[in-house]
């Protein structure tokens, strides 16, 4: 393996559908945060939850006064980016686009740019989704902000900051709470918590990134007939949590084992969902187009 996939760098760019194009140093999205990302995984040379990326997108494109990409092109240069790659990982960043002006004010003329980055994904111990991963509880908190709740916005300072709270390879993950004390998500993951077979996810109309893979669970648990709560939760929910696991678009759902030295079992709901999912996972199955309406 070369040294640039040795190193997670990326081994193909487009820039606005095209191979080798440039960024302006101009771009709202750089000078800003003035824009929204996707990262999907890829699988067998396919996209998996393609349809959940794409409605997220447009979703927030709507409420950030973007215009949007076609989605039919955008699905297009993702299917063919990711066709041949047994695994890999694809970055999607959608932009207002270059300033016309200097000031936060957009003038109306920007034209959107889209930058797509394809990833080398190599597999992972498959004991982290049988056994789970250990977590720790973030000292960094969430602002609450219920214009950009939900949204996977360019600015991830906050999460930046709390990944810097640790640095042993042992814990996987570190969960967020708000600055009104609300259990929110993981720095990057969502989390959910099961109490007497009864699922629990937070909400994330203060803060809070709204994961695929979360949809997806919602949408497995209702297969399995599986009451799923979106409701506030706090520290002493998560304290009587019996199980706990996390979701992603990359790591699907991983159980937690380890909750800030509190041993957890990987249990039967948990194993449940992982069950339910694995087909979309392994591209054994895929969601209709009309999940990206």
């Amino acid at each position: 393996m070369s040294p640039r996939l040795a190193a997670g760098l990326p081994e193909a760019a487009l820039i606005d559908g095209r191979p080798g194009g440039e960024v302006s140093a101009l771009e709202r999205g750089l000078h800003y945060g003035d824009g929204l990302f996707e990262t999907i995984a890829c699988v067998a040379g396919s996209p998996r939850l393609l349809p959940l990326h794409l409605k997220r997108l447009l979703h927030g494109c709507r409420r950030l006064a973007l215009n949007p990409p076609d989605p039919a092109q955008l699905a297009d240069e993702i299917t063919a980016l990711a066709r041949g790659s047994e695994r890999a990982v694809l970055k999607l960043i959608v932009t207002r686009g270059t300033a016309h002006a200097r000031g936060y004010a957009a003038s109306g003329e920007e034209r959107g740019t889209r930058i797509l980055l394809r990833y080398p994904w190599p597999k992972e111990d498959e004991r982290l989704t049988n056994e789970g991963v250990r977590v720790r509880l973030a000292e960094l908190r969430l602002g609450e902000n219920p214009a950009l709740a939900g949204l996977k916005t360019l600015n991830r300072l906050e999460q930046v900051l709390a990944r810097f709270e640790w640095s042993t390879p042992a814990i996987a993950e570190s969960l967020m709470f708000s600055s009104g004390g609300d259990l929110i998500s993981g720095t990057a993951s969502n989390v959910f918590l099961v109490r007497g077979g009864e699922l629990a996810t937070p909400r994330l109309d203060r803060c809070g990134v709204a994961g695929v893979m979360r949809e997806a669970v919602a949408l497995g648990a209702q297969r399995a007939r599986i009451t799923l709560k979106k409701c506030t939760l706090r520290a002493e929910d998560l304290a009587a949590a019996e199980e706990v696991f996390l979701t992603s678009a990359l790591i699907g759902v991983r159980p937690v084992r380890e909750l800030a030295g509190r041993a957890l079992a990987v249990g039967p709901v948990t194993r449940r969902l992982q069950q339910e999912l694995a087909p979309l996972l392994t591209g054994e199955e895929r969601l209709p187009v009309s999940a990206s309406a």
